[in-house]
């Protein structure tokens, strides 16, 4: 298959809803491929009856026009469907594995506008497909193979509505707060963004003893993420302030990452809610290997942190995929992004805003201490970020002196535990150069240096 055809990107198929790849009729095909693939990948049902695969979507408008294709599809393939309506993405991973079904699908294009949408896909242990998986469906798509491997009119699956599918996440995300704890007392502004989590999160808040004032509930299918939520936290910070809360959540479209915000109305984000935790089970004994995974663009003040405290950060590439699978290869229990995609794999098996708020929630119950005295465990190093526009992408290898001053530069800035990385834009014709130090002048330095370098030889 040729790479114009690939569909799939770093999370599943995503784009714009109703223009390829994100049509009926390509979202049809999807759903009879993977159908086709789930169920061979064990021949005998988890369960009883047919091979199941469980279907979630957040709130966009598209949402129903995506379901019904990608169900259909299911069903032309002799698998059953059952449809767990709008849920965050973790409690479609959550109800998938507890419902022992085959597969998962959550209909959602995350933190995007409400005109996108996409599916991405669960194994039957809750995780994200790995490559071989994905490249077995796109095959099916593409190939044409799975016109011939439709089963009779008798064997077609049926479609069913799982009435408890919210119940079950509540619950779940519940069992991770210490069980005897409350939250009696405490004032919490929420945000969902009008998105997935718009019953959830308020609810478990409540149920656990919260005074919770939320935002961000009343989806109507275009308004998800829109000036709202964690891509636009500033409503949260605004409402922290003007209801002398203790902390603020806000979550993305389908509620797999979160932001949050102190009682004094200042952000904390991924790196700060990475520093926390992290910290929270070195001191308890509790963080596996006694290892943070994060990825490059976590700022550099973080390992220093990691670092005095005993413990160690291992860094991948962007994007919660890749946080995962260092994790599962290597036994480790926690890791997350700047974003605020945070897994704790104690709890789950991929991003869950929910549960990340609670473990922080409960930190701040078992210290004593106000978020924003918590946030004070760590020192964000400066960061400088230049792009210098490009007319081509060569290699930097390719361009004289560049490499030579990116060593300089990470000699000079290193040693006070900073770091240099230069890459291209995979979307933009720009080189993207973050420079992280404890010196601002040293940063502007070499910034200057390497830029000029870069643009003398492929500047636009």
């Amino acid at each position: 298959m040729s790479q114009p055809r690939r569909i799939f990107g770093t999370d599943g198929v995503r784009g714009t809803a109703n223009i390829e790849p994100v049509t009926a009729d390509t979202i049809l095909k999807v759903g009879c491929a993977a159908a086709h693939v789930f169920k061979n990948l064990q021949q005998k049902p988890r369960g009883r009856g047919k091979h199941q695969i469980v279907v979630g979507k957040d709130t966009r408008l598209s949402g129903y026009l995506l379901e019904n294709a990608v169900s259909a599809g299911i069903l032309s393939m002799g698998v059953d469907v059952l449809f767990i309506g709008p849920l965050p993405t973790p409690g479609i991973a959550y109800v998938t594995r507890s419902l022992r079904a085959d597969a998962g699908i959550a209909i959602t294009a995350s933190h995007n506008p409400y005109d996108d949408n996409g599916v991405k896909f669960f194994r039957s242990d809750g995780y994200k497909l790995d490559d071989e998986i994905e490249a077995k469906i796109e095959n099916l798509v593409f190939g044409g193979e799975i016109e011939k491997i439709r089963p009779r009119a008798s064997a077609i699956g049926k479609a069913v509505r799982i009435e408890d599918a919210l119940g079950r996440y509540i619950e779940y995300a519940k069992s991770s707060f210490h069980r005897g704890m409350t939250l009696e007392g405490v004032r919490i502004v929420v945000d969902c963004g009008h998105g997935a989590a718009y019953k959830a999160t308020p609810t478990v808040l409540r149920e656990l003893g919260a005074e919770v004032f939320a935002f961000g509930v009343n989806p109507n299918g275009t308004n998800i993420n829109l000036d709202c939520g964690s891509m636009h936290p500033e409503m949260m910070c605004q409402k922290v302030w003007e209801h002398s809360a203790h902390i603020g959540i806000a979550h993305d479209g389908d509620a797999d990452r979160v932001l949050l915000c102190d009682e004094r109305g200042k952000l904390i984000d991924g790196d700060d809610i990475m520093a926390i935790v992290s910290l929270d089970m070195l001191r308890t004994g509790t963080l596996a290997e006694k290892t943070l995974v994060s990825t490059v663009m976590s700022n550099a003040g973080l390992d220093v942190a990691i670092n005095k405290a005993g413990g160690r950060i291992v860094r991948t590439q962007v994007g919660d995929r890749y946080v995962i699978d260092e994790m599962l290869s290597h036994g480790y229990n926690f890791g997350g992004e700047q974003s605020g995609h945070m897994i704790f794999r104690d709890h789950s098996t991929t991003g869950d805003g929910l549960v990340c708020a609670l473990q922080i929630l409960q930190i701040m119950q078992n210290t004593g201490k106000p978020l924003s005295e918590l946030a004070r465990c760590w020192t964000r190093f400066p960061q400088l970020v230049t792009n210098v526009k490009v007319r081509e992408k060569r290699p930097f290898e390719e361009l004289d002196g560049v490499l030579d001053l990116l060593k300089q530069a990470e000699t000079d800035v290193g040693q006070g535990g900073g770091r240099v990385l230069l890459r291209y834009s995979g979307t933009e014709p720009n080189a993207r150069l973050p420079i992280e130090g404890s010196d601002a002048t040293t940063l502007e330095t070499w910034s200057r240096k390497i830029a000029e370098a870069i643009r003398r030889q492929v500047g636009a």
